[in-house]
Protein backbone atom coordinates (compact mmCIF):
# COMPACT_ATOMS: atom_id res chain seq x y z
CA UNK A 1 0.00 0.00 0.00
CA UNK A 2 1.26 3.76 -0.42
CA UNK A 3 2.82 5.00 2.46
CA UNK A 4 3.81 8.56 0.93
CA UNK A 5 3.21 11.07 3.97
CA UNK A 6 0.18 13.30 3.16
CA UNK A 7 0.01 17.27 5.00
CA UNK A 8 -2.89 18.92 5.17
CA UNK A 9 -2.25 22.77 6.36
CA UNK A 10 -5.00 25.09 6.73
CA UNK A 11 -6.01 28.08 8.87
CA UNK A 12 -7.54 27.75 12.20
CA UNK A 13 -11.39 26.25 12.01
CA UNK A 14 -11.37 25.31 8.66
CA UNK A 15 -11.71 21.55 9.15
CA UNK A 16 -8.37 20.11 9.14
CA UNK A 17 -8.70 17.52 11.65
CA UNK A 18 -12.41 15.88 10.21
CA UNK A 19 -10.43 15.84 6.68
CA UNK A 20 -7.59 14.02 8.28
CA UNK A 21 -9.60 11.35 9.67
CA UNK A 22 -11.98 10.99 7.01
CA UNK A 23 -8.37 10.09 4.65
CA UNK A 24 -6.58 8.15 7.53
CA UNK A 25 -10.13 6.11 7.00
CA UNK A 26 -10.15 5.14 3.57
CA UNK A 27 -6.11 5.00 3.52
CA UNK A 28 -5.04 3.20 6.41
CA UNK A 29 -3.37 6.22 8.11
CA UNK A 30 -2.48 8.10 11.25
CA UNK A 31 -2.91 11.11 12.29
CA UNK A 32 -0.37 13.28 13.37
CA UNK A 33 -0.77 16.71 15.32
CA UNK A 34 1.05 19.77 13.52
CA UNK A 35 -0.47 22.39 15.52
CA UNK A 36 1.46 23.87 18.16
CA UNK A 37 -1.27 24.10 21.02
CA UNK A 38 -2.26 21.08 20.15
CA UNK A 39 0.61 19.28 22.01
CA UNK A 40 -0.76 20.34 25.33
CA UNK A 41 -3.05 17.89 27.48
CA UNK A 42 -4.13 20.84 29.63
CA UNK A 43 -5.97 22.73 26.06
CA UNK A 44 -8.23 20.31 25.21
CA UNK A 45 -11.15 22.45 24.42
CA UNK A 46 -9.75 25.95 23.52
CA UNK A 47 -7.25 24.02 21.17
CA UNK A 48 -9.83 22.35 18.97
CA UNK A 49 -8.20 18.80 19.08
CA UNK A 50 -9.44 16.04 17.74
CA UNK A 51 -13.03 14.71 19.44
CA UNK A 52 -12.67 11.70 21.28
CA UNK A 53 -14.70 9.90 18.79
CA UNK A 54 -12.11 10.94 16.02
CA UNK A 55 -9.50 9.98 18.19
CA UNK A 56 -10.93 6.26 18.55
CA UNK A 57 -11.89 5.61 14.42
CA UNK A 58 -8.09 6.45 13.70
CA UNK A 59 -4.76 6.34 15.44
CA UNK A 60 -3.70 9.93 16.02
CA UNK A 61 -0.51 10.94 17.62
CA UNK A 62 1.46 14.29 19.32
CA UNK A 63 -2.14 15.52 20.54
CA UNK A 64 -2.09 16.29 24.54
CA UNK A 65 1.81 14.88 25.17
CA UNK A 66 2.78 17.52 26.85
CA UNK A 67 2.54 19.22 30.61
CA UNK A 68 1.62 23.00 30.30
CA UNK A 69 4.73 23.94 31.79
CA UNK A 70 6.60 22.42 28.96
CA UNK A 71 7.82 24.65 25.86
CA UNK A 72 7.63 22.89 22.67
CA UNK A 73 9.70 24.92 20.47
CA UNK A 74 9.70 23.61 16.69
CA UNK A 75 12.86 21.89 17.26
CA UNK A 76 11.30 19.65 19.97
CA UNK A 77 8.22 19.27 17.77
CA UNK A 78 10.50 17.98 15.02
CA UNK A 79 12.56 15.69 17.38
CA UNK A 80 9.10 14.29 18.80
CA UNK A 81 7.64 14.10 14.92
CA UNK A 82 10.95 12.37 13.52
CA UNK A 83 9.73 9.40 16.35
CA UNK A 84 6.38 9.37 15.36
CA UNK A 85 7.57 8.93 12.22
CA UNK A 86 9.31 5.58 12.78
CA UNK A 87 6.70 4.44 14.94
CA UNK A 88 3.59 4.78 12.36
CA UNK A 89 6.27 3.31 9.85
CA UNK A 90 6.35 0.30 11.91
CA UNK A 91 2.77 0.32 12.27
CA UNK A 92 2.27 -0.18 8.43
CA UNK A 93 0.17 3.16 8.39
CA UNK A 94 0.29 6.05 6.43
CA UNK A 95 1.47 9.24 8.09
CA UNK A 96 -1.22 12.27 7.50
CA UNK A 97 0.43 15.29 9.24
CA UNK A 98 -2.36 17.86 9.58
CA UNK A 99 -2.47 21.68 11.36
CA UNK A 100 -2.18 25.04 10.80
CA UNK A 101 1.63 25.85 12.32
CA UNK A 102 3.66 26.91 9.33
CA UNK A 103 6.92 26.35 10.73
CA UNK A 104 6.38 22.79 11.47
CA UNK A 105 5.37 21.85 7.90
CA UNK A 106 9.01 24.11 7.27
CA UNK A 107 10.80 21.78 9.25
CA UNK A 108 9.43 18.64 7.60
CA UNK A 109 10.05 19.26 4.62
CA UNK A 110 13.11 21.54 4.42
CA UNK A 111 14.67 21.20 7.93
CA UNK A 112 15.12 23.71 10.45
CA UNK A 113 17.74 25.81 12.14
CA UNK A 114 19.91 24.72 15.33
CA UNK A 115 19.08 27.66 17.06
CA UNK A 116 20.06 27.49 20.70
CA UNK A 117 17.20 27.80 23.82
CA UNK A 118 16.03 31.41 24.68
CA UNK A 119 16.86 31.94 28.35
CA UNK A 120 14.15 32.75 30.86
CA UNK A 121 15.35 36.06 31.42
CA UNK A 122 15.95 37.01 27.93
CA UNK A 123 12.41 36.37 26.81
CA UNK A 124 11.20 38.47 30.53
CA UNK A 125 12.92 41.45 28.86
CA UNK A 126 12.04 41.12 25.70
CA UNK A 127 7.95 40.69 27.70
CA UNK A 128 8.43 43.40 29.90
CA UNK A 129 9.55 45.57 27.34
CA UNK A 130 6.57 44.95 24.52
CA UNK A 131 4.53 45.58 27.92
CA UNK A 132 6.02 48.85 28.92
CA UNK A 133 6.59 50.52 25.70
CA UNK A 134 5.11 48.12 22.88
CA UNK A 135 6.67 45.65 20.31
CA UNK A 136 7.62 48.59 17.79
CA UNK A 137 10.57 49.32 20.65
CA UNK A 138 11.87 45.81 19.75
CA UNK A 139 11.18 46.20 16.15
CA UNK A 140 13.44 49.54 16.14
CA UNK A 141 16.31 47.70 17.88
CA UNK A 142 16.04 44.75 15.85
CA UNK A 143 16.16 46.77 12.49
CA UNK A 144 19.03 48.52 13.75
CA UNK A 145 21.16 45.86 15.01
CA UNK A 146 19.63 43.20 12.80
CA UNK A 147 18.35 45.04 9.65
CA UNK A 148 18.08 41.69 7.47
CA UNK A 149 15.96 39.93 9.61
CA UNK A 150 13.98 43.05 10.25
CA UNK A 151 12.84 43.70 6.15
CA UNK A 152 11.22 40.20 6.11
CA UNK A 153 9.40 41.09 9.50
CA UNK A 154 6.28 42.82 9.17
CA UNK A 155 6.01 45.59 12.04
CA UNK A 156 2.13 43.86 12.25
CA UNK A 157 3.58 40.50 13.25
CA UNK A 158 4.54 40.77 16.78
CA UNK A 159 5.51 37.03 17.57
CA UNK A 160 8.07 37.37 14.53
CA UNK A 161 9.92 40.42 15.86
CA UNK A 162 9.97 39.21 19.43
CA UNK A 163 11.30 35.87 18.43
CA UNK A 164 14.10 37.26 15.91
CA UNK A 165 14.82 39.56 18.86
CA UNK A 166 15.44 37.22 21.23
CA UNK A 167 17.55 35.31 18.95
CA UNK A 168 19.62 38.12 18.47
CA UNK A 169 20.12 39.30 22.35
CA UNK A 170 20.86 35.60 23.30
CA UNK A 171 23.63 34.50 20.92
CA UNK A 172 24.43 37.54 18.87
CA UNK A 173 23.90 36.71 15.53
CA UNK A 174 20.89 37.55 13.59
CA UNK A 175 17.57 34.87 13.07
CA UNK A 176 18.39 35.01 9.27
CA UNK A 177 21.77 33.87 9.78
CA UNK A 178 20.97 30.86 11.92
CA UNK A 179 18.41 30.11 9.10
CA UNK A 180 21.02 29.44 6.85
CA UNK A 181 22.44 26.39 9.37
CA UNK A 182 19.62 23.78 8.99
CA UNK A 183 19.11 20.71 10.23
CA UNK A 184 17.46 17.68 8.20
CA UNK A 185 13.96 17.95 7.32
CA UNK A 186 12.33 15.37 8.90
CA UNK A 187 10.33 13.81 5.60
CA UNK A 188 12.59 12.43 2.73
CA UNK A 189 11.18 11.96 -0.88
CA UNK A 190 7.56 12.34 -2.14
CA UNK A 191 4.98 13.78 -0.30
CA UNK A 192 1.24 14.52 -0.47
CA UNK A 193 0.23 18.41 -0.25
CA UNK A 194 -3.14 19.84 -0.09
CA UNK A 195 -4.20 23.26 1.86
CA UNK A 196 -7.58 24.08 2.74
CA UNK A 197 -8.02 27.68 1.72
CA UNK A 198 -12.01 29.37 2.46
CA UNK A 199 -13.73 31.85 1.84
CA UNK A 200 -12.10 34.47 4.55
CA UNK A 201 -15.86 36.11 5.51
CA UNK A 202 -17.40 32.26 6.02
CA UNK A 203 -13.91 31.25 7.91
CA UNK A 204 -14.25 34.34 10.01
CA UNK A 205 -17.99 33.22 10.94
CA UNK A 206 -16.47 29.54 11.56
CA UNK A 207 -13.79 30.84 14.15
CA UNK A 208 -16.73 32.87 16.04
CA UNK A 209 -19.01 29.82 16.24
CA UNK A 210 -16.53 27.22 17.29
CA UNK A 211 -15.22 29.88 19.79
CA UNK A 212 -18.85 30.11 21.06
CA UNK A 213 -19.41 26.44 21.18
CA UNK A 214 -15.81 26.13 22.88
CA UNK A 215 -17.17 28.04 25.79
CA UNK A 216 -20.24 25.87 26.05
CA UNK A 217 -18.26 22.55 26.12
CA UNK A 218 -16.41 23.80 29.38
CA UNK A 219 -13.42 26.27 27.84
CA UNK A 220 -13.70 28.62 30.48
CA UNK A 221 -13.54 26.03 33.42
CA UNK A 222 -10.34 24.88 31.16
CA UNK A 223 -8.83 28.37 31.22
CA UNK A 224 -9.38 28.96 34.54
CA UNK A 225 -7.89 25.52 35.57
CA UNK A 226 -4.92 26.53 33.46
CA UNK A 227 -3.99 30.02 35.14
CA UNK A 228 -4.45 28.39 39.01
CA UNK A 229 -1.52 26.07 37.53
CA UNK A 230 0.58 29.37 38.54
CA UNK A 231 2.61 29.02 35.06
CA UNK A 232 5.62 31.49 34.05
CA UNK A 233 3.99 34.32 31.86
CA UNK A 234 5.90 33.52 28.78
CA UNK A 235 5.32 29.92 27.97
CA UNK A 236 3.51 29.61 24.89
CA UNK A 237 0.15 27.43 26.66
CA UNK A 238 -0.60 30.46 27.79
CA UNK A 239 -0.37 32.28 24.24
CA UNK A 240 -3.50 30.23 22.77
CA UNK A 241 -6.44 31.82 21.57
CA UNK A 242 -8.77 33.24 23.86
CA UNK A 243 -6.90 32.46 26.98
CA UNK A 244 -5.49 36.17 27.62
CA UNK A 245 -8.56 37.41 26.54
CA UNK A 246 -10.96 35.21 28.63
CA UNK A 247 -8.68 35.21 31.52
CA UNK A 248 -8.93 39.03 31.81
CA UNK A 249 -12.24 38.14 32.77
CA UNK A 250 -11.28 35.76 35.19
CA UNK A 251 -9.75 38.72 36.89
CA UNK A 252 -12.43 40.80 36.37
CA UNK A 253 -10.73 43.36 34.43
CA UNK A 254 -13.29 43.41 31.49
CA UNK A 255 -16.97 41.84 31.23
CA UNK A 256 -17.58 38.62 30.02
CA UNK A 257 -18.98 39.68 26.78
CA UNK A 258 -16.10 42.17 25.80
CA UNK A 259 -13.93 39.22 26.86
CA UNK A 260 -15.90 37.46 24.22
CA UNK A 261 -15.69 40.02 21.50
CA UNK A 262 -11.17 40.38 22.13
CA UNK A 263 -11.22 36.86 21.83
CA UNK A 264 -13.53 36.50 18.73
CA UNK A 265 -11.24 39.27 17.20
CA UNK A 266 -7.91 37.83 17.86
CA UNK A 267 -8.72 34.79 16.45
CA UNK A 268 -10.17 36.16 13.32
CA UNK A 269 -6.57 37.96 13.23
CA UNK A 270 -4.60 34.78 13.52
CA UNK A 271 -6.78 33.14 10.81
CA UNK A 272 -5.98 35.80 8.86
CA UNK A 273 -2.62 35.96 9.44
CA UNK A 274 -2.10 31.52 8.70
CA UNK A 275 -4.03 32.48 5.26
CA UNK A 276 -1.44 35.07 4.41
CA UNK A 277 1.89 32.92 5.67
CA UNK A 278 0.44 30.22 3.73
CA UNK A 279 -0.31 31.66 0.36
CA UNK A 280 3.12 33.28 0.60
CA UNK A 281 5.20 30.21 1.61
CA UNK A 282 2.83 27.43 0.43
CA UNK A 283 1.74 29.23 -3.08
CA UNK A 284 2.41 25.97 -5.05
CA UNK A 285 0.57 23.44 -3.05
CA UNK A 286 -2.95 22.28 -3.90
CA UNK A 287 -6.17 24.35 -2.54
CA UNK A 288 -8.95 22.95 -1.79
CA UNK A 289 -12.78 24.50 -0.47
CA UNK A 290 -12.83 22.52 3.02
CA UNK A 291 -16.64 23.67 2.44
CA UNK A 292 -17.03 21.91 -0.65
CA UNK A 293 -19.85 18.96 -0.19
CA UNK A 294 -17.27 16.71 -1.90
CA UNK A 295 -14.09 17.65 0.14
CA UNK A 296 -13.27 14.13 0.76
CA UNK A 297 -13.43 12.83 -2.73
CA UNK A 298 -11.88 15.98 -4.07
CA UNK A 299 -8.74 15.20 -1.47
CA UNK A 300 -8.46 11.45 -2.39
CA UNK A 301 -8.28 12.97 -6.21
CA UNK A 302 -5.50 15.08 -6.02
CA UNK A 303 -3.33 12.46 -3.57
CA UNK A 304 -4.01 10.00 -6.40
CA UNK A 305 -2.49 12.21 -9.26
Amino acid sequence: MNKTPILIAGPTASGKSHLAVELAVKLNGAVINTDSMQVYEDLQIISARPTEEEMRRVPHFLYGVLKASERCSVGEWSRLAAETMEEVEEKGLRPIFVGGTGLYFRALLEGLSTIPEIPAQIRASAAKTIDTGGILILYDDLRNRDPESAARISPNDPQRIQRAWEVLETTGRSLSDWQKDKQEPVLHGPVDKIVLEPDRRKLYFRCEKRFERMLGEGGLHEISALLKLGLEPSLPVLKALGVQEMAEYLHGDVSYDQAIKRSKMVTRRYAKRQLTWMRNQMGDWPRLDPLSPNLVEQALSLIDE
